[in-house]
């Protein structure tokens, strides 16, 4: 049976983050809702409920990333191929750096009630996307897509994603092909992160984009596209 490249979404994202690659692979593909899913592993599911039958190639961006890891722990048998783009795969630290992040979260999620969505996005992108492109179109897709959620929906993900599995475990289990992919400038998964990633996988391939953010797949379509070609062919 053919495999069919299933594309999982980061925070708030929808069909039209992987829009460049579904324009330009050649392969089937289909974009995972997870609805008001406020679990990684509830995410998993919708996404398995949504996917085609059959074999799947799995890509996943940011959040995205983490729930094609539960997907793999979930139903390894499934998964031929495994791409992780701008991710991590450890669990909310403990200490001041868990405080720290649970608090930006939050401070997100007050001002998308306090001010809408849109705001909300546009302050948020100024930490994400590369500085060459704000203001343009690829701030416009984002925010475009964040304005299209709710702050409920909001409110779901970040619980999701402060209770995110430990999924570093895993890593060394994995025996698909995998591609690990991030920007050089990549603030909130840095090529370091990724390095680590992949010294845990085996036979990884290991991808960082020059000038490039926490949003590759609309940031670098092309570099994107290319090793994502180069994964579904190897």
């Amino acid at each position: 049976m053919k495999t069919s490249l299933l594309l999982l979404p980061g925070l708030l994202c929808d069909a039209d983050l992987w829009q460049p690659q579904c324009a330009a692979l050649p392969a089937a593909c289909t974009v995972a809702e997870y609805g008001e899913a406020r679990s990684i592993g509830a995410m998993a599911e919708a996404a398995l409920a949504g996917a085609p039958p059959g074999p799947l190639a799995l890509a996943g961006h940011s959040m995205g990333g983490r729930v094609a890891l539960e997907i793999c722990r979930r139903a390894p048998e499934r998964v031929q191929r495994l791409a992780l783009l701008n991710t991590g795969c450890l669990p909310l630290p403990e200490g001041e750096a868990g405080a720290a992040e649970r608090a930006a979260r939050q401070r997100f999620l007050d001002l998308a009630r306090r001010e809408g969505m849109r705001a909300m996005a546009l302050d948020w992108v100024q930490g994400t996307v590369h500085e060459s492109r704000r203001p343009g179109p690829v701030v416009d897709t984002v925010v475009g897509m964040f304005a299209r959620r709710t702050p409920a929906v909001f409110e779901a993900q970040i619980e999701a994603l402060l209770t995110r599995p430990d999924h570093s475990p895993l890593l060394p289990q994995l025996r698909c092909t995998t591609l690990l992919l991030t920007g050089s400038d990549d603030r909130l998964t840095p090529p370091e992160t990724h390095a680590e990633m992949r010294r845990l996988i085996p036979g990884a391939s290991h991808v960082v984009i020059g000038r490039c953010g926490h949003m590759a797949p609309l940031e670098s379509p092309a570099a994107v596209n290319a090793a994502l070609g180069a994964w579904l062919a190897a």
